[in-house]
């Protein structure tokens, strides 16, 4: 029995059915435990985790079936509590997943199941990092106790808040409709994403970059005093300590920690008299041959280091490639599906009503649906 149960559960995840392929596969095992049935188990188990993009439910799966002394189920740790209520870590992770899940559903309806998971994944990894995880559980729990007030205060009952809910659903399905008009007629292939990367590489460049160190004096003939002394041997970073009068870099040397953007204004100083031009004219490391008049004062102005423009990678763009292309394939599915709804239902637009005038006539004129 437990080996037709397993066959079954293959059937199904062959049929793409996962949901219950893994119910078939628990059933199996635990009508009997086999040992050369166990490994395969397993592997099929965390395949369907992995084809259904429940990445928390794997995590938590793969905890259980390769602990040693476990002492309680993976993620059944409690981390909150709303009265009777217990928040498990598990529920957590769910709950971020499903977060993620209704970020991505704009634009899941363009990617393979590959490319969604892929991306999801990418999403993910900002939550390994507790201090992100807590930021998620405190807004979780505020929506949560605020739903329950809500309720307590029978707000769902009153008239403004039932017009705003039933208008929130008519965009809710709209949408939703629409997600599935796009999964219908868009589909999006490597192949689609390369030739668009190739046709559009002067989109995918990143500008030339470089980091700078500066001193800030009041007066222009100081400035030039201290440029001098550079150039004749003295420490740049040592007179912006003793010299400089911004306190935020001052005691390091003068460095500005952001980066200086081609094309873009100066961090701390701004981009007075072409400072940018003049920063990536020259070839670093190099201060500035002439100070820098600004609101602030005098800015004296090392080059630490440069970076020339780079052409990204397809591997480095390839979500960026993705969100640009199906935006454009789906501004004209959107347009045709529309348009046929339009006529479906036989709206007609008077175009003269929206019009500004003085005084309006006894009849308007009527015209169909704008093109």
């Amino acid at each position: 029995r437990a080996r037709a149960l397993f066959q079954v559960g293959m059937a199904l995840e062959k049929a793409g059915v996962y949901v219950d392929a893994i119910e078939f596969y628990y059933r199996s095992e635990t009508v009997a435990k086999l040992d050369d049935l166990a490994p395969q188990i397993n592997s099929h188990i965390k395949d369907c985790f992995e084809k259904l993009g429940k990445f928390s439910a794997l995590r938590y799966e793969l905890m259980d079936r390769t602990s040693i002394n476990k002492t309680q189920e993976a993620g059944g740790e409690v981390i909150a509590e709303i009265g009777a209520e217990k928040i498990t870590l598990a529920d957590l992770d769910a709950q971020i997943e499903n977060s993620l899940d209704n970020q991505l559903s704009s634009v899941a309806a363009f990617m393979s199941t590959k490319q969604y998971n892929e991306q999801k994944k990418k999403m993910l990894e900002q939550y390994q990092n507790p201090q992100a995880k807590q930021q998620f559980l405190q807004s979780w729990l505020a929506q949560k106790i605020l739903y329950r007030e809500a309720l307590e205060k029978q707000l769902a009952e009153k008239p403004e808040i039932k017009k705003l809910m039933n208008e929130l659903a008519q965009g809710l399905l709209s949408q939703q409709l629409m997600n599935e008009q796009l999964a219908s007629k868009i589909n999006i292939t490597q192949t689609d994403l390369e030739t668009y990367y190739a046709a559009n590489k002067d989109k995918f460049l990143e500008p030339a970059k470089a980091k700078i160190s500066h001193i800030l004096v009041n007066e222009e003939q100081q400035a030039k005093d201290i440029i001098k002394r550079i150039k004749n041997g003295e420490d740049f970073g040592k007179l912006a300590k003793e010299l400089s009068l911004d306190e935020g870099t001052k005691d390091s040397g003068g460095k500005i920690g952001l980066e200086v953007i081609e094309g873009s204004d100066v961090p701390v100083i701004g981009d007075a008299n072409g400072l940018n031009e003049k920063i990536f004219a020259v070839e670093a490391p190099a201060v500035l041959d002439e100070a820098i008049k600004t609101e602030k004062g005098w800015e004296i102005v090392k080059v630490d280091t440069k970076e020339s423009k780079r052409q990204k990678t397809f591997d480095e763009v390839g979500q960026q490639v993705m969100m640009m292309l199906s935006n454009e394939k789906r501004q004209d599915v959107q347009q045709d599906y529309i348009r046929e709804m339009m006529d479906k239902y036989n709206v007609i637009i008077h175009t003269s009503v929206l019009k500004p005038s003085k005084a309006a006539g006894p009849e308007s004129d009527s015209s169909s649906l704008q093109k």
